[in-house]
């Protein structure tokens, strides 16, 4: 059972967490006219690692697992986001849709 004190560093890291998000992921739509298809994945995929690398560990695995699968699942929608932006196979753009809803999805729950 997790402790008053897991809680609460839970809630520091998904504050944390939060702002490196705004920081580091979300700029991605913004250049994204100006991004090459493999520089536009490439940052997608930077902005996930480094938001993963920073994130501390609290040792409770439920926590941890929490904290660390949200920027794994940004990172999916950031990629999926790029798919439907240069992509042209309809499955693959379909598959990114639907990876982009259910990650997001999965986000809110955790």
């Amino acid at each position: 059972m997790a402790s008053k004190l897991d809680y609460f560093r839970f809630s520091l890291l998904l504050i944390l967490f939060i702002a490196l998000s705004l920081l580091v992921c979300y700029p991605l739509p913004v250049y994204a006219d100006n991004l090459s298809v493999n520089d536009a994945l490439n940052q997608a995929m930077i902005s996930m690692n480094t938001v993963m690398s920073s994130t501390p560990m609290i040792t409770n695995p439920d926590i941890d697992f929490a904290v660390m699968m949200i920027p794994h699942h940004q990172g999916a929608v950031e990629m999926a986001k790029v798919e439907l932006r240069y992509g042209t196979d309809s499955r693959l753009r379909r598959l990114a849709q639907e990876i982009i809803v259910t990650q997001q999805s999965e986000i809110a729950l955790m």
